[in-house]
């Protein structure tokens, strides 16, 4: 969720303060607002948080309620970089809840600006998308087992 300018203000204007202290809880105001209105959802596509207990308490709100102890979260990267996916990868794999990941520029972005400027043949912009899709699971797969 991007910041308002009120939001914003509130944190001096640091985009990683509103990340870190105010987007989490507005995540998951935001969760149970539509489940309050009546909106079952399934699998919730979840912005990338930095701390894991932000991670549990998103998790668990999408769980709040009879008949949601089946619903599932995967994580979203955001078009971040990969080192900031990476992070939140490692927040989110261990938590009850999550089951896997929903990431698409930080896959595919640079190979296919490089494919379509001409700097990237196919094939090379092929194992490029396969080689970071790779990287983000081993790094998801790693950090689930270490804490399973």
């Amino acid at each position: 969720m991007p910041a308002t300018e009120e939001q914003l203000a509130s944190v001096g204007g640091d985009t990683d303060r509103y990340d870190a202290e105010l987007r989490p809880e507005l995540m998951r105001r935001a969760i149970a607002e539509t489940q309050d209105f009546g909106c079952e959802v399934d699998i919730w596509k979840i912005e990338g948080v930095d701390a894991r207990e932000d991670a549990e308490m998103l998790a668990k709100q999408t769980r709040e309620g009879a008949g949601r102890e089946g619903v599932v979260c995967v994580l979203l990267g955001r078009g971040a970089s990969d080192e900031k996916v990476d992070q939140w990868l490692r927040v989110a794999a261990p938590v009850e809840g999550f089951v896997g990941f929903a990431i698409g520029r930080s896959i595919w972005w640079d190979a296919l600006k490089g494919f379509l400027d001409g700097s990237l043949e196919r094939e090379a912009a092929a194992t490029q998308i396969a080689e970071n899709y790779l990287r983000f699971i081993r790094v998801y797969e790693e950090q689930e087992t270490a804490v399973a």
